[in-house]
């Protein structure tokens, strides 16, 4: 099937693409015309007689195509019957014209049989457009072709004459029984648009009957192929991007109202054996965040940017942390040094919306902040219709109602439509929250079954991502406790591990961070996550330690809870050491916590061996946390830090080469040395470093935000 992609460069009274339609200029004549030939019976051969080849759509044009490209083939075959000794160079470049004309009406021809039906029918104008157009060309084409030039034989000269007869007085064709479908498929539309809910009957007539969309698998066929519509072509779509996006919403609702929730043709099973697929041929690359492109992440935090804004000097960053930057009082640009001659922060629409399009082609969860200027400046085509969100709701209230009385497969089909739903959208996760979703979500999370249990926490992690589902979440009873029971015992690594991607996600909320760390046994199982997991668990589990020890009195709980180890573990692991060495320096700034990771012996070693070959960001962290087990630790713990080797010359390396925090960082810790007895006979070559320790060193923030490089946002993969 000829993809949409390549179609789209046969959009109507454009220049056709010469990737997709590039003639056989090398061929000699005898080459040519085999080729045309094979071209042609190809083409035939793909559309027969019988009803499966048929298009659905656009029969009569596909037909009238056809048969005009059966005289072509009559035409051909007779042609080398009489030899190519006297082809001259006007006939050559002719057949090269015919090629393009063949291989353009196979494409067409494959695209129609292989599209979605609501795709055709929307585009029905479209299409048919396309049909005529070709038309036309062979028309041209035959009225200058140089058939005097061959000896053909009558019959074969007057089938011709008759198609460049034919051709020439074919006018644009528009079904209208399908272009009646198309209307009645707006007013299905129109009807959410206004608040009413179509009658079943009604639906079931159009899609079932007229559309011959009768079962789970073509509904979730013509779901998909809209959904990819929307992402390949974005603002270059029509209908707009908005519409399709209600058409979509009305085909989800239709397929569980009209088919229920029994999953009749094993579509999650075989949804659950095309995931478990993927991931054997992609373990390595499974296992470990999706690599993201370089110009989509923030140069200050390195993260991937959710609300992307532009600098008086023209640079990117995302808008948490250059407003962090510049509240710190720097006037200059970070990446550039320029000054900066104003504040203002542009927003960057078209790196944004880059952002979003990879992150639904990879599955990641996305939402810009809701305060941000997009929210309330976005262009109407990106907000959803009320008409989808209309059908979203009803869609909505057909899962919840199946969630609490449903059997267990229906329960499970629900839970994994709910998952898909809140991947995007902060619309659909306020619509499914509000339906009454969650408690019955928190249910199936304790259920015996690992498909029901996986689907169930991912849906409630996709839901955690709109920032007022986070205080339902844990306001429901129990749920906090059923969230941490998966990520101890779940049934799966993915649930597992997406349960601790729920507690990073809820952690967000400062209130609820003791919340958490409170909950019977959620710090252990993060901590064994972070020790034995895979390198996405580990990663889910580091972050959410990360925002756990944010709050002063989690402290505690991370010592005795084994974090601390678990933390300390990690500084050599590639990808997570920058945010467990984060973590341990805002554990080791409270005496109590300096003290446990003092005991530790693996603790200033691990540090060390970070400001030598870990990240700029993780130097930086290296370097806070073992300035702050010197402030909080006493004086055995800044023995042990003293004591260390390379310490001297890894400082002074970070002096002239950190970031600029990392290097302020190391600044105030020299300054703590000159005030140990025994510095000078440690630290006495730092000499430069010295000066510039002394000259430049600041005083010690109380901030968090200046003493760690906190991640800004890490956005979870969901499959």
């Amino acid at each position: 099937m000829a993809s949409a992609a390549i179609f789209s460069s046969l959009r109507r009274r454009r220049s056709t693409s010469l990737e997709a339609f590039l003639a056989p200029v090398e061929l000699s004549s005898a080459a040519i015309l085999e080729t045309l030939r094979a071209v042609s019976t190809e083409l035939l051969s793909s559309f027969s007689s019988n009803d499966k080849s048929t298009p659905f759509f656009q029969r009569k044009n596909s037909r009238s195509l056809t048969r005009k490209i059966q005289v072509i083939s009559v035409f051909l075959d007779a042609y080398g019957d009489v030899g190519f000794s006297k082809m001259t160079s006007t006939v050559l470049l002719c057949l090269k014209e015919l090629y393009l004309l063949l291989y353009r009406s196979k494409i067409l021809i494959d695209y129609v049989k292989g599209s979605s039906k609501l795709w055709l029918l929307l585009q029905n104008h479209s299409m048919s457009g396309h049909f005529h157009d070709l038309n036309q060309e062979i028309s041209t084409l035959l009225d200058v072709f140089p058939s005097g030039e061959i000896n053909l034989s009558e019959d074969v000269k007057e089938q011709v004459e008759v198609l460049c007869k034919q051709s020439r007085k074919s006018k644009l064709f528009i079904d209208k029984h399908d272009d009646l479908l198309r209307l009645k498929l707006y007013y299905f539309l129109n009807e959410f648009e206004n608040g009413r809910i179509p009658e079943r009957t009604e639906l079931h007539t159009f899609f079932v009957e007229n559309l011959g969309i009768c079962n789970v698998k073509s509904f979730r066929f013509e779901i998909e192929f809209l959904e990819e519509q929307i992402v390949n072509h974005d603002e270059d779509i029509e209908p707009a991007a908005s519409v399709l996006n209600g058409f979509v919403a009305l085909m989800r609702y239709c397929r569980f109202l009209l088919f229920r929730f029994e999953d009749e043709d094993g579509e999650l099973h075989k949804w659950n054996q095309k995931k478990m697929n993927k991931g054997l041929i992609t373990q390595e690359i499974g296992d470990t965040f999706t690599a993201i492109p370089k110009d989509f992440c923030c140069p200050i935090s390195l993260d991937l940017m959710t609300d992307p804004v532009i600098v008086s000097t023209g640079q990117t960053y995302d808008r948490v942390s250059i407003t962090r930057w510049m509240q710190e009082g720097h006037c200059t640009c970070p990446q550039t040094g320029q000054m900066l001659v104003h504040t203002k922060l542009v927003p960057n629409r078209a790196l944004r919306n880059l952002i979003m399009q990879w992150c639904m082609a990879n599955g990641i969860p996305y939402d810009p902040p809701e305060n941000s200027d997009y929210s309330s400046e976005s262009s109407v085509a990106a907000r959803p219709s009320k008409a989808a969100t209309e059908a979203t709701k009803a869609t909505t209230r057909l899962l919840v109602e199946q969630l609490a009385n449903g059997t267990l497969r229906a329960q499970t089909v629900a839970a994994r439509e709910i998952r898909l739903l809140a991947k995007t959208g902060r619309q659909n996760r306020a619509c499914i929250a509000e339906a009454g979703a969650i408690p019955h979500l928190k249910r199936l999370i304790s259920s015996s079954d690992a498909e029901a249990q996986e689907n169930s926490v991912t849906a409630i992690l996709n839901l955690s991502i709109y920032d007022r589902n986070k205080s339902i979440i844990m306001d429901v009873e129990g749920c906090l406790g059923a969230i941490v029971g998966v990520l101890r015992y779940g049934h799966t690594i993915e649930a597992r591990e997406n349960a601790a991607a729920t507690l990073f996600s809820l952690s967000a909320v400062h209130d609820y961070k003791k919340k958490i760390a409170q909950e019977d046994s959620a710090i252990e199982a993060l901590a064994g996550l972070l020790t034995e997991g895979t390198p996405r668990g580990k990663k889910d589990a580091v972050t959410a330690l990360f925002n756990l020890c944010t709050h002063t009195e989690n402290c505690a709980r991370m010592i005795d809870s084994g974090a601390i180890t678990a933390l300390i573990g990690a500084l050599g692991c590639e990808g997570i050491s920058e945010e467990a060495a984060g973590a341990l320096a805002l554990i080791v700034r409270q005496p109590l916590g300096a003290e446990a990771v003092a005991k530790e012996e693996k603790a200033v070693a691990g540090l060390i061996g970070m400001m030598r070959c870990g990240t700029p960001r993780g130097k930086e962290n290296a370097v806070a946390a073992l300035l702050e087990l010197c402030r909080s630790g006493g004086a055995t713990a800044t023995e042990r830090v003293v004591k260390a080797p390379a310490l001297a010359g890894l400082l002074q390396s970070l002096l002239f080469t950190g970031t600029k925090r990392a290097r302020r960082k190391a600044a105030s810790l020299a300054r703590v040395f000159q005030r140990c007895e025994n510095a000078s006979r440690h630290f006495g070559r730092l000499g430069l470093g010295y000066g510039y320790a002394g000259n430049s060193a600041v005083a010690r923030e109380t901030s968090f935000s200046s003493d760690v490089a906190m991640p800004v946002s890490i956005s979870v993969p969901v499959l």
